[in-house]
């Protein structure tokens, strides 16, 4: 899971898979959830990611922690 943030259109990318997106959904004003061409979900963008979630911070709650990898 790589989480992708955007200033420039302030949007928040959250990508859940390595798989393609073949289609998209808004599920709610400003996020949209995309899909493979299985169904499966892929990704989440959320506009005006700066006014909908806290981006100071990033906590991690029962994850596999010796998978984690930290990115700059």
């Amino acid at each position: 899971m790589k989480f992708n943030y955007y200033p420039e259109t302030d949007s928040l990318y959250i990508d859940l898979s390595e798989k393609t997106s073949v289609d998209s959904k808004e599920v709610a004003r400003g996020v949209v959830i995309d899909f493979d061409e299985e169904g499966n979900i892929v990704g989440i963008d959320i506009d005006n990611a700066s006014k909908i979630v806290n981006l100071s911070s990033v906590e991690s709650v029962s994850l596999p922690t010796s998978r984690i990898a930290f990115a700059s």
